[in-house]
């Protein structure tokens, strides 16, 4: 359904509740992405706002504004962009932020583009900043000036670029500079999906996919996806190889949950490392408040891994918050693991033990 192309090497990559895409999830949604605004599932408000500017853009016969993007992996950055598109009936460019190194890199990229052509850079936020800087002339004025020479002897050359359309996409959006998001005619951020589209994102794949699952079926994978697209469909993937071996091949709230209990996926999402990461906050630590370096020897991972795959959730789903004096595990933590909260502690006694008072 609505996923992006974004890879990682790290270790979101390695967890089936990851949202960066492995080979795996790359081959299986070029199958699987939606070809036009109409059956994008989700994102309400940005389908409507997108779909007036590419229609206005149509009528006028015009390339359509410069796009940002931004939101977390797997929400579908890299599908909007192939919508937009195609809807504009253009071929597209794909290149990413990390590609381009040097201005030359993006000069060569700019330069063979044809008029209309989408250019589609994922993680522009980590583009070097002599493109980046080049980037800002070629949006306004469709021009860049390409130095040849070194030195006292070099010559700025002004190429002139057919009208095109930029879509960025980023997973932090903070990282841009105020005058390159200036730049874009459309800016749009992706939220988290809610269950209910998720469970019709589930029924679209399996349906494409050949998979037969029934609706309550379709609801527990939907409900374990922390609310991303590419992992629910990658979940379903996983509970489909269950089935297929495990029973019949139907797919049932019965078989996603035992299917999910083999893979460590619980009712809320949380895999192996996310739990670790909680059991050893209340069990070992109290509920806290732990430093974060303490807590990722506690648990036998990289403090970045802790940091950047493990707590972002976890501070999302309210199961834990960061503090000046370190990590806190809410009550809903304790409650989650099925453990009771000593009194004194965020979790157990409330505010009044927490200050003594």
């Amino acid at each position: 359904m609505n996923w992006d192309d974004t890879t990682d090497t790290g270790a979101d990559a390695e967890r089936l509740v990851g949202a960066v895409a492995d080979r795996e999830d790359q081959a299986v949604e070029a199958a699987l992405r939606p070809k036009d605004l109409g059956e994008f599932i989700g994102q309400e408000k940005v389908r409507e706002q997108l779909d007036l500017v590419l229609r206005a853009a149509r009528a006028r016969g015009a390339t359509a504004d410069h796009v940002l993007l931004s939101g977390a992996p797997g929400l579908g950055k890299t599908t909007l962009s192939m919508i937009i598109a195609a809807e504009m009936e253009a071929p597209i460019r794909i290149t990413s932020g990390p590609a381009i190194q040097h201005a030359g890199d993006l000069a060569a990229i700019l330069s063979s583009l044809q008029e209309g052509e989408v250019l589609f850079l994922d993680e522009i936020h980590r583009m070097s900043r002599p493109a980046e800087e080049m980037l800002y002339m070629a949006m306004e004025d469709f021009r860049v000036d390409v130095i040849v020479g070194k030195g006292p002897g070099a010559t700025a050359i002004p190429l002139e670029l057919p009208p095109f359309t930029l879509v960025g996409a980023t997973t932090r959006a903070g990282l841009l500079p105020p005058p390159l998001r200036d730049r874009f005619g459309f800016t749009a951020h992706m939220e988290f999906y809610e269950p209910r589209e998720l469970e019709r994102v589930v029924h679209r794949s399996a349906h494409l996919l050949d998979v037969a699952i029934e609706p309550a079926g379709a609801a527990e994978i939907a409900g374990r996806s922390r609310g991303t697209p590419r992992i629910a469909n990658r979940l379903l993937r996983r509970v489909r190889d269950y089935a297929q071996v495990k029973a019949d091949g139907l797919i049932t709230r019965e078989i996603a949950h035992a299917a999910l209990a083999v893979y460590e996926v619980d009712e809320r999402g949380l895999d192996r490392l996310d739990r670790a990461v909680l059991e050893a906050l209340l069990k070992l630590f109290g509920g806290g408040p732990v430093g974060l370096s303490t807590l990722a020897v506690a648990v036998g991972e990289e403090r970045e891994t802790v940091e950047e795959v493990a707590e972002p959730f976890l501070v999302r789903e309210g199961l834990l918050a960061r503090t000046p004096r370190g990590r806190v595990a809410t009550p809903a933590a304790w409650a989650h693991l099925g453990l009771s909260a000593p009194r004194g502690t965020a979790g157990g006694a409330g505010q009044q033990d927490l200050f003594g008072t």
